[in-house]
C-alpha cells in the first residue's frame, strides 16, 4: 500500500512541475505545445525559443547573432523584466522580424486563480504590444514547466496556449554554467523535425545574468543545422 502511495504522490508531482508532457496533457493534448508536427511536403524545421529575457547585457548580442546567421526565433518574456532600460530590446526583437511571446519567472503562478492569472498575461501582453506595435504570439511558458489545472483554466480565459519544449532540446547543464561548445554539440545531436528548442537569454530572478552562451550557442549550432537541411521558423507560425 505505501509502494502505491508513493507511485501516485509522484505521479501527481511530475504532472504539474515536469518539463515535458505528462498527466495534465494526457486526455487534452491540444492545451498544450511541445513539438510542432511538420504539414506534408516541408523541409525539417526547428523551433529557436529563449527565455528570460529581456537582458540589457546580452539579448542584443543575441539578436546579432540570430541576424549574422538568418535565422528567427521566438522570445518568451518575463514582464517584470520588461522596463524602460529593456522597451528598445523589445522594439528591436519585434522590428527584426522575430516573434514574442508570454513567461513567468515565478512558480506563484501555479496557484493562482485562473480570473486572476489571466488578467495578469492580459496585462503583461498589452504593455508587449504598447511597446512593440504587435500582439505578442497568444503562447505563454511556465517558469520550469511547473503548471497546474489552475493555469491551464487561466491560459484558456486569456486564449493562451501553454507552451513548453522538445524532450533534451534545452541549454540546462545540472547546475553547471552552460558553455556555447557544449549547448551546441548536444543540441545538434539531439535535434530533429519538429523540436522546440530552448536557450536561456537572462535569468528568471536575476536580469542582467551572464548568458554570453546563447548568442555563441546560435553562432555555433545554426550553420551545423541548416548545412543538414533544416530550417527554422517562430512558434507564431504554428498558433498564428
Amino acid at each position: 500500500m505505501a509502494i502505491v502511495i508513493v507511485v501516485v504522490v509522484a505521479a501527481a508531482a511530475l504532472a504539474h512541475t515536469a518539463p515535458f508532457p505528462f498527466l495534465l496533457e494526457a486526455f487534452r493534448p491540444s492545451r498544450s505545445l511541445w513539438h510542432v508536427a511538420a504539414p506534408p511536403g516541408t523541409p525539417p524545421a526547428l523551433y529557436l525559443t529563449f527565455d528570460d529575457g529581456p537582458n540589457p547585457d546580452w539579448t542584443p548580442a543575441l539578436l546579432d547573432a540570430l541576424s549574422d546567421t538568418g535565422v528567427h526565433a521566438t522570445f518568451f518574456l518575463i514582464d517584470e523584466h520588461v522596463t524602460p532600460e529593456t522597451e528598445h530590446i523589445v522594439k528591436r526583437i519585434a522590428t527584426e522580424g522575430h516573434a514574442i511571446a508570454l513567461h513567468s519567472g515565478s512558480r506563484r503562478l501555479t496557484i493562482m486563480s485562473p480570473d486572476a492569472l489571466a488578467a495578469r498575461l492580459r496585462n503583461a501582453a498589452s504593455r508587449i504590444e504598447a511597446i512593440s506595435g504587435s500582439p505578442p504570439c497568444p503562447l505563454f511558458r511556465p517558469h520550469a514547466g511547473w503548471r497546474s489545472a489552475t493555469m491551464y483554466e487561466g491560459l484558456e480565459k486569456a486564449g493562451l496556449t501553454l507552451t513548453g519544449w522538445s524532450w533534451g532540446m534545452w541549454d540546462w547543464d545540472w547546475w553547471r554554467k552552460p558553455r556555447s561548445e557544449a549547448v551546441a554539440k548536444k543540441l545538434a545531436k539531439k535535434a530533429s523535425a519538429g523540436d522546440i528548442i530552448v536557450i536561456h537569454d537572462g535569468h528568471h530572478k536575476n536580469p542582467r545574468a551572464d548568458r554570453r552562451h546563447a548568442a555563441g550557442s546560435v553562432r555555433l549550432l545554426v550553420p551545423e543545422l541548416k548545412s543538414r537541411g533544416f530550417a527554422f521558423s517562430t512558434l507564431c507560425t504554428v498558433k498564428a
